[in-house]
């Protein structure tokens, strides 16, 4: 079911702006001196107006990642200028003895999505979509063959 209205849905559906990274580590030992500076970075970061939800994902054999969404781009980025965020980054950048790599991409949602059952804002329903969404290039999308 289509929809604009997420406010039945969880925090992450209702999020306006995401963002996701992921760092490579040198050695289990940098995760361990990292620990007690991330746990600060996540104190804030859920104290935050805009602070929508995360979660953070192990890629083997040393990468660390965090997927998080924030109410909006303007939220998101307030984050990434806090104290401890900025202290986390210094220390990652720093040469090449904490970490190898690193990645940081932002996206905003558009406010057209989708929603069914008791995540449906306009009702209980669950349902199917008859036309999927079209593409840049079309009016309107082709019939959803069941």
């Amino acid at each position: 079911m289509r929809t604009r209205d997420f406010s039945r849905a969880p925090a992450q559906a209702r999020a306006g702006a995401m963002f996701i990274g992921g760092t490579r580590y040198t050695n289990p030992l940098v995760l361990l001196r990292l620990a007690p500076s991330w746990f600060r970075m996540l104190r804030d970061m859920r104290r935050m107006n805009g602070y929508c939800w995360h979660t953070v994902y192990w890629q083997f054999p040393l990468t660390l990642g965090t997927i998080a969404f924030f109410t909006d781009r303007d939220a998101m980025l307030r984050f990434a200028r806090t104290r401890h965020h900025r202290r986390l980054m210094v220390w990652l950048t720093d040469g090449t003895r904490n970490a190898t790599a690193g990645f940081i991409r932002l996206y905003t949602a558009s406010p057209d999505g989708y929603s069914n059952g008791t995540w449906r804002a306009e009702g209980p329903q669950m349902g199917h979509i008859d036309t999927f969404t079209p593409l840049g290039a079309e009016t309107t999308g082709p019939a959803v063959r069941r």
